[in-house]
């Protein structure tokens, strides 16, 4: 495929993975929003007969947890008499998410024929190393930050004005949330597929992409560290060095790795040293691995202020059971995912919530057991994340119920099958 339709396709990704608005359309309409239209009418274009439509039970499940989380914050918002429907409309952000993945699908499809869970994670992390390097552009070159910011709506004066670097669509917890997503799918391939350990050449790009989205992603939002953090164990946890025997190509795979952590730890120092702009970058991006090392005590300011102020909690039964119907406009002043919810609907709804997660990250387990451990960690990383801020990740769950080798566990047992015939 020619380079023009890769970098095609790679905005789409980053239009679905990354949503924005543009200045010239009226706010409330996004990427995602519009990926979601496309893929609705090509979803009818591709089942015209509806009577030969087929649901995914493990979609129809989810759809209807979602569903009815959705009825749970909209009693919610009516038992406290507030006209807050910022998740009650919850519904309806899933089918978006869903239609919007159908669209990244059908033109993967429409390129290449097929729709892997290799494409899909080659080219999320290409999308997200162009975002880091992006955002060092923008906050570099200030003619291309006006082109930007003349284009693309992002709420960049807020940005500005906390002096954060941020790419097209990539910006604070919600960016460092999809880095650390795509950090741990792309260890999990560097891990489990077999054709990319036996080819060195990706490998090797691979893995330097790991540590240049797990470093400038950091300092693009330090919610980066959880993925970068969880990947790296997970390479070294599953990495031949605890092997009795070790065989040459897990030799060679070892001194890639070396390389790359030499090349980049290397010139992370010399920057360090030289620029005082990166300087400031990086302690920001690591601020609690240098006062580890400088203080003793891992913290960083952000944590120090989570902790202090944002533990914020229901004061009755009812709000403990229902929450307060409140969840906007910052009104309790934490950004805990977990507080916001259960304040918002409570423990009744937040679990409910929690459910749809553990439901995917299960069903996914069973479906596709050559990647299991991926999936408990996605699993794992939603109950993580709303320990600082208040999101979810269905979005790329959204993606793997498009997968074409997910659709039956005959087909992913098939290609894992492709997967060993061609590393041989």
């Amino acid at each position: 495929m020619g380079l023009f339709n890769k970098i095609f396709l790679g905005t789409i990704v980053s239009f679905y993975f990354f949503p924005i608005g543009f200045t010239f359309l009226p706010p409330s309409i996004n990427t995602k929003m519009l990926l979601a239209i496309f893929g609705c009418l090509v979803f009818l274009l591709d089942n015209f007969k509806l009577s030969e439509l087929k649901f995914s039970y493990n979609l129809l499940v989810s759809t209807i947890i979602a569903g009815f989380f959705s009825v749970i914050c909209l009693y919610a918002a009516d038992f406290n008499h507030t006209n807050d429907y910022s998740y009650a409309t919850y519904i309806i952000s899933f089918f978006v998410w869903l239609g919007g993945a159908y669209a990244v699908a059908w033109f993967f499809r429409f390129f290449y024929g097929e729709f892997s869970f290799r494409q899909l994670t080659f080219y999320l992390i290409a999308v997200c190393v162009t975002q880091c390097f992006l955002s060092l552009a923008i906050d570099n070159f200030h003619a291309f930050k006006m082109i930007v910011d003349s284009v693309f709506l992002q709420g960049q004066e807020f940005l500005g004005k906390v002096d954060r670097l941020y790419g097209i669509g990539a910006s604070l917890d919600n960016a460092g949330v999809r880095f650390s997503i795509v950090l741990i799918m792309a260890a999990n391939l560097l891990i489990h597929d077999k054709a990319v350990k036996a080819n060195t050449k990706q490998y090797f790009l691979i893995l330097l992409s790991f540590f240049i989205i797990g470093i400038i992603g950091n300092m693009i939002s330090r919610t980066t560290v959880i993925g970068a953090g969880i990947g790296f164990v997970y390479l070294i946890f599953y990495s031949d060095i605890f092997n009795k025997i070790i065989y040459y190509h897990s030799f060679k795979r070892a001194l890639i790795f070396l390389i790359v952590v030499v090349f980049i730890v290397g010139f992370a120092v010399y920057i360090y040293n030289t620029s005082l702009e990166y300087r400031l970058s990086i302690r920001f991006a690591f601020e609690g691995f240098f006062n580890w090392y400088e203080v003793g005590v891992w913290r960083t300011s952000s944590t120090d202020k989570l902790n202090a102020e944002m533990w914020i909690w229901p004061t009755t039964r009812e709000e403990w059971l229902i929450g307060t119907g409140i969840f906007g406009n910052f009104v309790y002043s934490t950004d805990i995912g977990y507080c916001r919810f259960i304040l918002y609907c409570g423990l009744i709804g937040f679990s409910t919530f929690a459910s749809l997660f553990i439901y995917n990250s299960f069903a996914f387990m069973i479906k596709v057991p050559q990647y299991r451990v991926l999936f408990l960690i996605l699993g794992a990383l939603s109950f993580i994340i709303w320990l600082k801020v208040a999101t979810d990740i269905f979005f790329v769950f959204a993606l793997f119920y498009c997968i074409d080798s997910f659709s039956t566990s005959e087909d992913a047992q098939q290609e894992l099958e492709v997967l060993d015939e061609n590393s041989i």
